[in-house]
């Protein structure tokens, strides 16, 4: 970084003034202004009850007040998981396969 001149923007973020800049408790500030998953987005999408006003699908993953439509994907996950987020998708999907196939009374082989 030195052969490029680069420098450190010592520019206090807005919700870290309170703290002296390249201290500790700036840093655990500014991790948690500036955070963010790297595109294993989840958790948007809350699981529970028509009658808890922030839940956005039932526990067979209908969309509430939405007839006809699923969520099904990583955002129904109430938690970012620490690891990837592909292998539990992929149980999701295979999950709500079987819960669409019960809902139709598809029989399988």
């Amino acid at each position: 970084m030195k052969l490029i001149g680069a420098k450190i923007l010592n520019t206090p973020l807005p919700g870290c003034k309170q703290h002296v800049f390249d201290t500790d408790a700036y840093w655990k500030c500014s991790a948690r202004q500036i955070s963010y998953t790297i595109y294993h987005l989840s958790g948007t999408c809350k699981i529970g009850l028509a009658s808890d006003s922030t839940a956005v699908v039932d526990p067979r993953l209908r969309v509430h007040g939405v007839r006809g439509l699923r969520v099904v994907d990583a955002s129904i996950m109430p938690e970012i998981p620490a690891a990837h987020t592909n292998a539990p998708t992929i149980m999701i999907a295979e999950k709500a396969s079987d819960m669409i196939k019960e809902d139709w009374d598809v029989q399988t082989l």
